[in-house]
């Protein structure tokens, strides 16, 4: 089949990470992904939820959201709504354990980042998006409390990113854009460290089984994609990305 941009099966969309996008937060970034745009930021709090209270431990959260018309139809706020939709809560959940899989919440000591997504143009993917640029939102915002001296070192054990991939019309693709998603007869989204560990994996059959065998070439095919997510991330983060992982070896 032929893919946007010409791509190969195995080949990433167009992926540009800048940092330093907002003027206040304490890490931000602006990450593109082919036609998907979201913009990451990091916010630090000196506190913790209630159940953390007096625990000596982090905590790292997520908000999502689309803005009206970064879909082709435009969403409604969900501030308009009430409440946040399903869908959205999910995504949140998602974010958030994927990033405090590889933070050091003790080192963090009782302080909550959050990190807000909001996409600013969705062509699938949104979610993988927001996990590999909410990385690197979050490392700039941790970096800033080592520069501080609030912590020693930076609470980082390892790189993050995610990706997507899927069974389109026979045919096993990486880092789908909405058209592949809408036609996929297999959509799943894989979520791994830097030393190739996982994290989080979502797969649904939208129109027939797959085989295990299947599915270990599409976790082989994501762990590809995500080996050059992360080569990217540690070039876009410079210097810093020597200290991630550096007190965890």
């Amino acid at each position: 089949m032929i893919r946007s941009q010409g791509r190969n099966n195995n080949e990433l969309r167009p992926v540009t990470i800048e940092r330093h996008y907002l003027k206040y937060a304490e890490g931000s970034v602006l990450i593109n992904m082919g036609d998907t745009r979201v913009i990451c930021s990091a916010t630090i709090e000196d506190k913790v939820p209630p159940f953390l209270r007096n625990s000596g431990r982090g905590w790292i959260t997520a908000e999502y959201a689309l803005l009206p018309r970064s879909t082709q139809e435009r969403t409604m706020r969900e501030a308009t709504r009430g409440r946040p939709s399903g869908r959205t809560q999910e995504i949140q959940r998602l974010i958030g354990r994927s990033l405090r899989s590889v933070v050091d919440t003790a080192a963090l000591g009782e302080r909550t980042i959050w990190l807000d997504c909001d996409v600013l143009q969705a062509d699938g993917g949104t979610r993988t998006a927001a996990i590999t640029g909410s990385f690197v939102a979050l490392a700039e915002a941790l970096a800033s409390l080592v520069a501080a001296g609030t912590i020693p070192r930076l609470p980082l054990r390892d790189f993050l990113a995610a990706v997507s991939v899927g069974l389109v019309k026979g045919e096993l693709l990486l880092d789908l854009d909405f058209e592949e998603d809408s036609h996929a007869d297999v959509d799943m989204n894989v979520v791994m460290t830097g030393a190739g560990q996982l994290v989080e994996i979502q797969g649904t059959a939208e129109r027939q089984p797959f085989s295990r065998q299947e599915m270990e070439s599409m976790l082989d095919l994501a762990g590809e994609g995500i080996e050059r997510l992360i080569t990217f991330q540690q070039q876009v983060l410079g210097e810093l990305a020597e200290q991630v992982g550096k007190d965890y070896a």
